[in-house]
């Protein structure tokens, strides 16, 4: 429904608010009402739902280990051997979950498929650039992950050892995964898009013993072949045992590699390897912008629990439903997505480009696998507003009940864009964690209003707050984005790092033994969160702190500004220069007009300490790999750093863009002296 809430005056009107048979019909009520009764949690109460929830949040975070306790015994999580307590140790980092248990990741992702009456039902929904649906049945999912695990224990790998993919979005990358943790043994992956120098970069440091890679893959109507790249790769990983060829171009198996199909093709019931409950699951991968990419470490029962309660309380998803999310195997979102499986929920995973053959691709996909869930990128909603599409009202998008982002901060008029073109009763969700923890620290909520350029509110169990410099607690200020209680999700350690060094000074110098993320957030009274974007890239005029992400909200409402960057440098003297950098829409110039009406949006929308000391045309925004905006790696190439220093090249989408900034830097150092405003 839509809101028909009337706001006090210092009050904004909601967007949305769920009905009361939907707030009621909520997974997250039924959980409320189950831990008040079995657990210690204050009762809920239907008439104040955002009473309800904060009561419940602060419960959870003040009562670690009843809140985790309740997730387990919620969710039917089966530990092999019980455990001695639920949070032994909460020291951060270091903190100790669930010692003495033992579980397996695999057997509750394929649980569903025991069940005679859905064994047949999909599991997986694969979708390429066709957009026709191809389904895999539980029972079929289950039986593959079973060959493939005993394939895996005749190649002699064993718990701890680790399996990497080269792989696209497609079923045989889940199931690579899930009979690796099945083995007891450590995925990691990257995308085939990345080039050979950024795959040796991540797999070199974990030292795989076995490689499942494809020939090639399809992206933007093109077929894109690797086998060259395969072949770097093996040369690069002396570790290897195996590689396994996957046949997505339908090439043969190059020599020395097995073939997929033979290693799957058996009819073998999997054996769950049970492992300690902080056995490792996967490592991620920061976006190592500087220097090696972190290797992040995750374990099977933080992973576990950490998604149960994202996906089954915060999303809502459960037996039935169909989950999907525009992602990649090189980004955490994907590993969050195949946790869908956790949840009984169908898995769609789409193989292809984002807007492949038009900016509308991703919403039809939604509509075609009927999914309850839709996560995107705040990026790909603008750009479907840049293109004044109407998906509400072209498609069939009855199942869709949520749209979620992710990325980077949806901006107040995303939110009313997917309110006005995707649907009046769509759940819009803005939600942002990080690798890191591979979930959220804050955002959906299935019972709470929804207001524009804002998160619901933090997640369940996760003790989110915003500080000043001095460590001193902030509502409706701007502070540091910190954690202060540790989350089951939270890396066990960093890959070759015995003595913690590098994760300690990763979050913990700042604020010792509290999480520090590296967000600017403003915590409000109402229990929301907004995003301001990154706070190792913080805009500081006259010692007011600001956030780039309020910056792009506003320029990018304009039609001529496809993509924009800012960044702001202390100078020699004392002063500050704060340039921004547009990206134009095709046919736009950057005129005297146009810098004008970019200056006056900001002052407008912002402040007069918003507006930038100069506008410069920039052929392209560069990005991480999973789509970040480098500005940290501007702001220093603008003030004179070599790009080897600043960046790992293997990290970044497009290089060049990069040499461009660090000409400018040079070209400007040299006109004015090191004052960069001339």
């Amino acid at each position: 429904m839509t809101a028909a809430h009337a706001a006090t005056p210092t009050e904004p009107a909601p967007l949305w608010r769920p009905s009361p048979e939907r707030a009621a019909g909520a997974r997250l009520t039924a959980f409320h009402a189950h831990v008040a009764a079995r657990h210690g949690a204050p009762p809920p109460s239907p008439d104040d739902p955002e009473g309800s929830y904060a009561a419940l949040h602060r419960w959870s975070v003040d009562e670690l280990d009843a809140f985790w306790s309740a997730v387990a015994d919620w969710f039917d999580v089966r530990f092999a051997t019980p455990h001695q307590a639920v949070l032994a140790d909460r020291g951060m980092p270091g903190a100790r979950w669930f010692p003495g248990a033992t579980l397996n990741y695999a057997e509750h992702a394929l649980r569903r498929a025991l069940d005679p009456a859905v064994a047949d039902e999909p599991a997986l929904l694969r979708v390429d650039e066709r957009h026709r649906p191809e389904p895999v049945s539980w029972a079929e999912l289950r039986r593959q992950v079973g060959s493939l695990a005993a394939a895996l224990r005749e190649l002699g790998v064993r718990p701890g050892d680790r399996v990497a993919g080269y792989l696209p979005n497609v079923p045989q990358a889940v199931v690579a995964l899930l009979a690796t943790a099945c083995v007891g043994a450590v995925w990691t992956s990257c995308a085939p898009d990345f080039g050979a120098r950024s795959v040796l970069d991540r797999f070199q440091q974990v030292e795989p013993v076995v490689l499942v890679t494809v020939d090639g893959y399809r992206y933007g109507g093109r077929e894109h072949e690797r086998a060259t790249t395969v072949t770097e790769l093996r040369a690069g990983l002396p570790t290897l045992r195996a590689v396994v060829h996957v046949p997505l171009l339908g090439t043969p198996a190059p020599d020395g590699a097995l073939e997929w199909d033979a290693l799957t093709g058996a009819d073998t019931e999997p054996e769950f390897t049970q492992v300690p409950f902080d056995h490792p699951l996967w490592v991620l991968y920061s976006s190592g912008t500087t220097g090696l990419p972190k290797a992040i470490v995750q374990s099977q029962g933080g992973i576990l629990l950490e998604h149960l309660k994202q996906l089954g309380l915060h999303c809502d998803l459960g037996p039935g439903d169909r989950f999907f999310w525009y992602t990649s195997t090189g980004w955490m979102m994907w590993n969050f997505l195949v946790s869908g499986l956790l949840t009984g929920t169908t898995v769609v995973l789409y193989d292809g480009a984002p807007g492949y053959p038009d900016t509308g691709a991703q919403w039809r996909v939604a509509e075609r696998t009927r999914a309850a869930l839709f996560g995107t990128s705040a990026a790909y909603v603008m750009a479907c507003a840049k293109a004044d599409l109407h998906p509400g009202r072209d498609l069939d998008l009855s199942a869709v009940r949520c749209v979620a982002t992710t990325g980077s901060p949806l901006p107040p008029d995303g939110f009313r864009w997917l309110h006005e073109r995707a649907g009046a009763d769509l759940w819009i969700a803005s939600v942002s964690g990080g690798t890191d923890v591979c979930s959220c620290f804050a955002g959906a909520v299935p019972t709470l209003p929804v207001y524009p350029g804002e998160l619901q509110a933090p997640g369940l169990g996760t003790d989110l707050r915003a500080w000043s410099p001095d460590g001193l607690p902030l509502t409706d200020e701007v502070g540091e984005l910190v954690v202060a209680a540790p989350m089951p999700s939270m890396p066990v350690r960093f890959w070759n790092d015995p003595d913690d060094a590098r994760y300690r000074d990763a979050y913990f110098t700042t604020f010792p033994g509290v999480w520090r993320h590296g967000d600017w957030i403003t915590l409000t009274s109402r229990g929301t969160v907004v995003i301001h974007g990154r706070s190792d890239s913080t805009l500081n005029r006259q010692g007011v702190r600001m956030g780039s992400a309020d910056i792009y909200e506003a320029v990018e409402r304009l039609p001529e500004i496809r993509e924009s960057l800012v960044v702001g440098i202390e100078l020699p003297d004392g002063g500050y220069w704060m340039p921004l950098f547009v990206r134009l829409a095709e046919g736009a110039a950057l005129d005297d007009a146009l810098r004008e009406s970019i200056r006056r949006t900001i002052r407008e929308h912002l402040s007069p300490r918003h507006v930038p000391d100069e506008v410069i045309e920039v052929p392209g925004v560069p990005h991480t790999l999973t789509g970040k905006r480098l500005e940290v790696p501007v702001k220093r190439l603008l003030q004179g750093a070599a790009l080897e220093s600043t960046v790992n090249p293997g990290s970044v989408d497009d290089v060049e863009l990069l040499r461009f900034f660090e000409r400018l830097g040079r070209e400007r150092a040299a006109v004015s002296g090191g004052d960069y405003r001339g």
